[in-house]
């Protein structure tokens, strides 16, 4: 394949409703973003870039929006193929007002084929075709016009080979049966990016050290986090700018009750106290006020000998069974799931388990290693 593909600059609504037309009956359109994001919350689009395996358009958001043919295109038709999706898929949905459908994800892909779970674009293109591609462009300034030729060559060759390295995965996933592990995976990748509010509400779980804090102290951070997110959007600020984590739980572990003791805390600053300081106070008390039975459950000290004995047993498991199946531990069952199940039998709630086809893979092996190390 030529490193010097057709490029084509869109930059009117005629020009693009024309691309769109041109690839509507692709089966397959490879797709591809960059975008700035040092100031903002949300990342500012400063390309769109899109190939079904002809020339490669190049997208100028700056000058034109997107038109309801491109929309359409996005959110329905022919399968679309991004690398690293979920900033992508957040620059699309802010940019086009549309959920990207129906996805695969190369980078799960490739996951599920027991390669690097993290595999980058240049890697992947030269694992399956050979090919080495220039990597000069990837930090330059794609807010800049005009781009320069190099910029351009960069942008396109990012959706070119998109779709030749597909055909290889597709085939691949195919013979080893797991193509519909693929499919599950990223629609899930899509259900987690329409859920931002409910994300916001879950931040606080991000924190490896909740265990340290009280149940009140829980959730005065997670009031402090949810509040943060949703601030951080409504402003369109780096979350850092607003209240980094660090912050916020020295507030949760504190629970100041005026503005004094909130100035002792570590790293906080002044104009943050005078621009949010009632709001932050408000929250703690919010927090100190709510009755017991509403408050989430204590978190377990991973130090103790009854979270390593589970996590040593359940570790092994998810091991054992990545290595019959020749991926990566992670691809199964990140860490964090894995303290999920732990705090949840150590409470004696019921269990978090996988579903889907980890579910088939793990849930039986994993109930099975938590009761042999409870009759032990």
């Amino acid at each position: 394949m030529t490193l010097t593909p057709e490029i084509r600059w869109i930059d009117t609504p005629e020009a693009l409703d024309a691309a769109c037309a041109e690839v509507a009956q692709a089966e397959v359109i490879a797709l591809d973003t960059e975008f700035f994001r040092e100031k903002t919350f949300h990342p500012v689009p400063a390309l769109i870039q899109f190939s079904a395996g002809g020339p490669a358009w190049l997208v100028d958001p700056l000058a034109v929006g997107c038109t309801d043919a491109f929309r359409r295109l996005l959110g329905e038709g022919p399968l679309k193929l991004l690398h690293a999706s979920s900033e992508d898929l957040e620059v699309l949905a802010h940019w086009a007002g549309v959920t990207v459908a129906p996805l695969v994800d190369t980078q799960v892909a490739q996951a599920l084929l027991g390669e690097d779970p993290a595999m980058g674009y240049q890697r992947l293109v030269q694992h399956w075709t050979g090919e080495t591609l220039p990597k000069d462009e990837t930090r330059s300034d794609w807010l800049q016009r005009p781009l320069s030729e190099a910029q351009c060559l960069y942008a396109a060759l990012d959706v070119v080979f998109l779709l030749r390295v597909w055909e290889h995965q597709r085939d691949a996933l195919e013979r080893q049966g797991r193509r519909e592990w693929l499919e599950a995976d990223c629609r899930e990748l899509l259900a987690q990016a329409l859920r931002s509010d409910e994300a916001d509400g879950q931040w606080y779980r991000r924190h490896r050290q909740l265990w340290r804090l009280s149940p009140r102290q829980v959730e005065a951070y997670r009031l402090l986090t949810t509040w943060r997110e949703g601030e951080a959007r409504r402003r369109n600020l780096p979350r850092g700018w607003l209240f980094n984590d660090r912050v916020l739980y020295g507030i949760a572990e504190r629970m100041p009750e005026n503005r004094h003791q909130l100035a002792g805390i570590d790293d906080i600053k002044p104009s943050q106290i005078k621009r949010d300081g009632d709001t932050l106070l408000a929250l703690v008390k919010q927090a100190r006020q709510c009755e017991a039975e509403a408050l989430p459950p204590a978190q377990p000290s991973p130090l103790g000998a009854e979270y390593k004995r589970r996590m040593k047993a359940l570790k092994r498991v998810v091991n054992e069974r990545a290595e019959r199946l020749g991926v990566a531990p992670e691809v199964l069952m990140r860490r964090r799931d894995l303290e999920a199940l732990i705090a949840a039998d150590l409470a004696a709630e019921p269990l978090p388990l996988p579903g889907g086809w980890r579910g088939d893979c793990l849930s039986a092996p994993l109930v099975q290693a938590l009761d042999e190390v409870k009759a032990e």
